[in-house]
C-alpha cells in the first residue's frame, strides 16, 4: 500500500554487504596456516612463504623495464638465487659481496658477477682472476688507486686484464647534514678524472660505474606510531626529494667522463628502496635484493608494496604472568646503527611488544602479549629487520605454499659456507 505522495520504484535495487574481517581474525587464520604447515618442526626455524615470495618477484618485475642484477647478500642461498632468476625476466647477473662468495658462486655455475664492494682477499681474488682468464664475466669494484694497484699486482702472474667498476658516491652534503654514506671518495667529476688519470696505462679495463643512491634506497621514510618518528619521517621524505636532482647531476657528470674514454657495459644503480627513481635514470641495470624476501625494514618505504615473505619462529617456554611470556632465542639483531628498528618485528603487528629493558635476547626473548592468549608451547612468528642476514643464523629456510609445507631451501650456512 502506497501512502499519498509516494511513487513506486520499478528499478532493481541491489544491496551490497561488505564483510569486514577483524585484523585479529585474519592474523589468527594466517598463523593457523603456518602452525599446520610447520607442525613437527623443531623451533626455532626460519620460514619462507613462497606465495609471498612469488608475489614480490612479480612486483619487482612490474616496477621496472630495466635489466635486473640480483644482490646476493640479501638472499644468501644458491637455491633461492636460482629460484629468483628462473622467475624474473631480464636478469643481467648478480652482485656479490666478497671474493670468496664470488668464487663459490662461480663453482656452482653462476656467471656475470659484479663484486659490489672493494675486496682484499688474495687467494679468492686470484681464483676470480683465473675465472676471468677462462672467459667468465667477473668485475671488481674500486674507488681508490691502492685498490687498483692491489688487483693489478695479483693479476700480473696470470697475465690477465682486471675488469673494474667505479663506485661513485652520490651522497648529498646539505652542509648542516650529510645525507648518504661515507664510503667511496669518488664524489665528483674531478675525483673520478683524477683516478682515471692515475690508473692510465695499468692492465685494467674500466667496464662500468655504480651509483648506489643509499639515501633513497637504504633509508625508510614511513613513520611508526611515535611523534618523533613522524617528524623524522617528514624530514627524510623532504631530504630524499631534494637529493634526487643532486644525485642525477653527480651521476651524469661522472659517467660522462667514462663514456668519453669508452662505452661502459655496466651503468649500475638502485637498490630495492629506489626502484622507481633508478628506473627513470640512464642506467643499464638496477640492483635488487631485499625486495624479494621483504624484511621488516621495507614495510616503511612509501614506494614499495611488498608481501611478508620470510622470517623465523620461536617457541614460548616461560610465562611470567598473564600477558608476559618468554620465547627461546630471538636475538637476531640486524646490522647498522643500533636502534629499535634493528630488532626483529612480529608477524602479527600490534599484538606483541618487547620489554623496553630487555629487547630481543640471544637465548630468551620476553614479550608482552596484549591478547593474553599465549601459553607455554605456543609459537610466535617473527620477521628479521634486514634480508639475507637471517640466513646467517639458520641452515635451512622451511617453505610454505598455500596451506602446505613446501620443502626446504638451504642457506649458504646450510651449504657449509661463511663469507662474512
Amino acid at each position: 500500500t502506497l501512502k499519498h505522495g509516494q511513487r513506486r520504484c520499478n528499478q532493481l535495487c541491489l544491496c551490497f554487504f561488505i564483510v569486514v574481517i577483524p585484523i585479529d581474525e585474519r592474523s589468527n587464520a594466517e598463523m593457523k596456516r603456518f602452525d599446520e604447515a610447520f607442525h613437527g618442526l623443531e623451533r626455532p626455524f626460519a620460514w619462507l612463504d613462497l606465495d609471498a615470495f612469488d608475489a614480490n618477484i612479480d612486483y619487482v618485475a612490474s616496477k621496472t623495464n630495466k635489466p635486473i642484477r640480483i644482490a646476493t647478500k640479501s638472499v644468501r642461498s644458491v637455491q633461492l638465487l636460482r629460484y629468483i632468476a628462473d622467475r624474473l625476466p631480464n636478469v643481467v647477473g648478480y652482485m656479490t659481496y666478497t671474493a670468496a662468495e664470488t668464487v663459490y658462486l662461480l663453482e656452482q655455475g653462476f656467471d656475470h658477477l659484479l663484486l659490489g664492494y672493494p675486496v682484499m682477499e688474495p687467494y679468492a681474488i686470484k681464483k676470480c682472476l683465473q675465472s676471468v682468464k677462462q672467459g667468465k664475466d667477473v668485475t671488481f669494484m674500486v674507488d681508490h688507486l691502492d685498490q687498483v694497484k692491489y688487483l693489478v699486482d695479483l693479476a700480473k702472474p696470470l697475465n690477465v686484464v682486471v675488469p673494474i667498476c667505479l663506485d661513485i658516491n652520490v651522497s648529498v652534503d646539505f652542509r648542516l647534514l650529510y645525507f648518504g654514506t661515507k664510503r667511496s671518495p669518488l664524489h665528483s667529476y674531478e675525483t673520478v678524472a683524477k683516478l682515471l688519470s692515475e690508473i692510465e696505462g695499468m692492465n685494467v679495463e674500466v667496464k662500468g660505474v655504480m651509483t648506489y643512491e643509499a639515501q633513497v634506497a637504504g633509508v625508510a621514510d614511513l613513520p611508526d606510531a611515535t611523534v618523533t618518528s613522524k617528524i623524522k619521517s617528514r624530514l627524510i621524505q623532504q631530504m630524499k626529494s631534494k637529493s634526487l636532482t643532486q644525485i642525477e647531476k653527480i651521476r651524469n657528470e661522472t659517467i660522462s667522463i667514462i663514456r668519453h674514454l669508452n662505452a661502459p657495459s655496466i651503468i649500475n644503480g638502485g637498490g630495492s628502496g629506489s626502484i622507481d627513481f633508478t628506473n627513470s635514470l640512464d642506467v643499464t641495470e638496477i640492483t635488487v635484493g631485499s625486495a624479494f624476501l621483504a624484511p621488516a625494514l621495507f614495510d616503511r618505504y612509501q614506494s614499495l608494496n611488498l608481501k611478508k615473505a620470510s622470517g623465523f619462529a620461536l617457541t614460548v617456554v616461560r610465562q611470567f604472568d598473564a600477558q608476559t611470556v618468554v620465547c627461546h632465542g630471538g636475538g637476531y639483531i640486524a646490522s647498522g646503527a643500533p636502534g629499535s628498528d634493528r630488532l626483529p618485528s612480529f608477524y602479527e603487528e600490534g599484538r606483541y611488544t618487547y620489554l623496553s629493558l630487555e629487547g630481543a635476547g640471544e637465548v630468551q626473548t620476553p614479550i608482552i602479549d596484549k591478547s593474553q592468549s599465549l601459553t607455554i608451547g605456543d609459537t610466535v612468528y617473527f620477521r628479521h629487520a634486514k634480508a639475507g642476514e637471517l640466513c646467517e643464523r639458520f641452515l635451512t629456510l622451511h617453505a610454505i605454499r598455500g596451506n602446505d609445507y613446501a620443502g626446504r631451501y638451504l642457506t649458504y650456512r646450510g651449504e657449509g659456507q661463511c663469507f662474512l
